[in-house]
């Protein structure tokens, strides 16, 4: 099991809070793979906790997977769980049992069951205004979609709004906080470590670093049964409908194509469906947009890819699938990727 590093603050803080025995609302959310989830759990570890990890499906199996959620805390030793017949019942179970003492309840990826919900947010303010803030409730709410989460959840125009006690962006670690994972490696290689995963501590730990990066990569990235290699293609079909037109673009951008018109060229689709793909790129943090320092804002943009995993996978892997389908990355490794780590990764 990976160790837990970092994040100190923010579990300082929430610990604090649940040490004052009153009603919380708790807001975390961050781009996916960032840690939120493992930083949930480190705090939830000795505590009381519902834990429910919504689901990308229906309503109806999004409360069946809630019911499980709530019966296996009250009942642990039960085989199988009753369903409960509705998401106000469920709610009202958990009003029931933060009276009595102490709980955590964790909805992971709130905006899946808001989805496949979508009154959920008015029945949790209605239930927080009327109920949970006299309890011992405290309530974490986690997403990965940061637009939905800072206009649906934070937002002024969301029922939520105002419920929240207290909210978590969580980023990717910094240069400093990478290195705390390798202590025995040289500054150059725990810059490289940093330049390659950007600091997303899901990446820093599958890379596994031993001795070597230059290892590491042909064991752990170049290699088609590795993890790192199926990793942008597994994110993107996770999280979109049409993932071959995002990694088009995805494509144009990393070689070179930072122009709308460019990128429009690269990929063959109309300025709306590029601008349409790109918002959600940039909504999950992969691209981002700039306006030079010369020029007016929203003039002259240009597109850039904020992710530096996927900036380097881009980068490196499909030039050389060839080598890597046929097993001979190691031998082409040197002057294909190496020579141009130092400069463009450090």
């Amino acid at each position: 099991m990976s160790q837990f590093y970092c994040r100190e603050d923010e579990l300082r803080k929430l610990n604090k809070r649940y040490a004052g025995d009153k009603f919380e609302c708790i807001v975390i959310y961050g781009r996916r793979r960032v840690g939120k989830t493992a930083l949930i759990n480190e705090f939830c570890k000795d505590k009381p906790t519902i834990f429910f990890s919504a689901l990308n499906t229906t309503g109806k199996e999004n409360l069946e997977a809630l019911s499980k959620s709530i019966m296996s805390f009250e009942r642990p030793d039960m085989e199988s769980a009753p369903e409960f017949r509705s998401y106000d019942a469920a709610l009202d179970e958990l009003t029931a049992l933060s009276k009595e003492k102490r709980i955590v309840f964790v909805i992971d990826e709130y905006p899946y069951l808001a989805k496949a919900k979508p009154a959920i947010s008015a029945m949790l303010q209605h239930i927080i205004d009327h109920k949970w803030t006299e309890s011992k409730m405290y309530l974490i709410l986690c997403g990965s979609s940061m637009s939905f989460m800072e206009s649906q959840v934070l937002g002024k125009e969301s029922p939520l709004y105002g419920r929240r006690t207290g909210q978590f962006k969580i980023e990717p670690l910094d240069y400093k906080e990478t290195a705390v994972f390798h202590p025995n490696l040289s500054a150059e290689d725990n810059s490289l470590i940093y330049g390659i995963t950007g600091g997303v501590p899901h990446y820093i730990n599958k890379l596994d670093v031993r001795d070597s990066v230059d290892e590491a990569l042909l064991d752990n990235f170049f290699d088609r049964s590795s993890y790192l290699y199926e990793e942008p293609g597994n994110l993107l079909k996770q999280e979109l409908r049409e993932p071959a037109i995002y990694n088009a673009i995805i494509k144009a951008i990393a070689e070179g194509a930072s122009r709308m018109n460019d990128i429009k060229m690269k990929v063959g689709e109309e300025n709306s469906v590029v601008s349409k793909y790109l918002k959600t790129l940039i909504d999950l943090g992969i691209a981002k947009k700039e306006t030079p320092i010369t020029e007016e804002p929203g003039k002259k943009t240009i597109y850039l890819l904020a992710d530096n995993f996927f900036r380097f996978w881009y980068r490196f892997v499909p030039i050389n699938m060839s080598a890597i389908d046929s097993g001979r990355i190691a031998k082409t490794y040197p002057h294909a990727v190496k020579q141009y780590l130092p400069d463009t990764w450090v």
